[in-house]
């Protein structure tokens, strides 16, 4: 039986007054979603262990079946295996944002994590420029996609570094970076390449809204079993973004390179829905195909962007995969890593709703598919490593 992940990321959110006291998941028009939540499995799974950041990070691990209190080093690493960065056991590698701040100093303010969602076309050029004028023997700078990027620290998990708590910056939009700006000054050479990087965004060349950089989520390079030696399965993982495509090659999965996947509304959404069907078709078992969109509305703080990304999500994801591969012995998870709540912007630690459906399983009989449904039906899963080998039980 082939296995499907379908995973909208941060799709769960709180009820709001903008949309008459409904969730984006119950505002938007999804009805393959719907029906597989009626026919099907429903409830919900703690993907965020105790004590550990609500991230994409942690959250994703979980779903693939590795209990990140034992797995995760930082979300710099996780990004630096989908790159391929060949590195050593004691490098730091840090998650490296191209940010746009009110001004780079303790009285400052986060005004945007992604710096206008930059393009990777004009990032790119702006972290080769700092490799260039700023990366030694020790730092260097390495372009990744949009304003996701990496700096890497040559022996760094050694040094004082490692220690170091800065936050992610989709946390703080809109807030002061005081504790952030601290949390730099305790390295003096972190705090003079942060500062010399501000200088150099600052040239007349840059015509972006990227003015400072933003090294967060450190640790060790990543070390995780192949997929299929863990489960027996053959692994595709989809997305556009580096944090998933890190994770699978991490594992050993199939990650491909699909044209046009931007992360956002405008992705290419039927291009992840073919790479699944041909990986499936090749006689490929798993495939997890993650849409980032709905997070990024959540961090906005954009319902109506948010509801229509879902609705997306359903028509042109769930919904194609479902027509062609109807009537084949095939079963469906549809869920998020995390909540990311319009109200916040940023990610939460709230249970996530999933549906599961597969030849043979009790129907749920519910109206459809939603974070209130879900908690109605008494399914938890306390342990989120533990979704997939459940998933597993259920249909061998």
């Amino acid at each position: 039986m082939k296995l499907l992940f379908l995973v909208a990321d941060g799709m769960g959110d709180w009820p709001l007054a903008a949309l008459d006291g409904k969730t984006p998941l119950e505002a938007a028009h999804t009805p393959n979603m719907d029906e597989l939540a009626r026919t099907g499995l429903v409830g919900r799974c703690r993907t965020v262990p105790e004590g550990l950041p609500p991230g994409s990070d942690v959250a994703n691990m979980s779903l693939l079946g590795f209990d990140p209190s034992v797995h995760h080093t930082g979300r710099g690493p996780i990004e630096a295996a989908a790159q391929g960065l060949i590195l050593d056991p004691d490098d730091l590698v840090w998650r490296m944002n191209l940010v746009t701040v009110s001004e780079f100093t303790p009285d400052g303010i986060m005004r945007d994590y992604s710096s206008g969602h930059i393009r990777t076309e004009e990032s790119a050029p702006l972290v080769r420029d700092l490799q260039e004028n700023l990366g030694d023997e020790m730092f260097s700078f390495h372009p990744g996609v949009q304003y996701r990027h990496l700096l890497v620290q040559k022996g760094g998990a050694l040094e004082d570094e490692a220690r170091i708590r800065v936050r992610p910056p989709h946390d703080i939009t809109d807030r002061p970076i005081r504790p952030d700006m601290l949390a730099f000054s305790k390295s003096a050479r972190l705090w003079d390449l942060v500062h010399l990087a501000v200088e150099r965004l600052a040239e007349k060349t840059n015509p972006t809204k990227a003015n400072a950089v933003w090294p967060w989520g450190q640790g060790r390079p990543l070390t995780l079993s192949p997929f299929q030696e863990r489960f027996g399965l053959t692994g595709m993982a989809i997305s556009a973004v580096d944090l998933i495509r890190g994770l699978g090659r991490a594992m050993s999965m199939e990650v491909p390179e699909i044209p046009g996947v931007t992360g956002l509304l405008d992705t290419n959404y039927e291009g992840k829905v073919a790479a699944a069907l041909d990986f499936l078709d090749r006689g490929g078992d798993f495939a997890f195909v993650h849409v980032e969109a709905p997070d990024e509305c959540g961090h906005a703080g954009n319902a109506a962007d948010k509801v229509e990304s879902l609705a997306r999500f359903d028509a042109r994801v769930v919904g194609p995969l479902r027509a062609a591969l109807a009537g084949q012995d095939v079963a469906w998870v549809v869920t998020c890593d995390h909540y990311t709540p319009i109200a916040e912007k940023t990610h939460t630690p709230d249970p996530v709703p999933f549906l599961f459906h597969y030849p043979g399983c009790a129907a749920s009989g519910l109206p459809g598919f939603s974070e209130r449904l879900a908690q109605g039906t008494g399914l938890i899963l306390e342990q989120g490593h533990e979704f997939m080998d459940w998933a597993l039980k259920q249909i061998r």
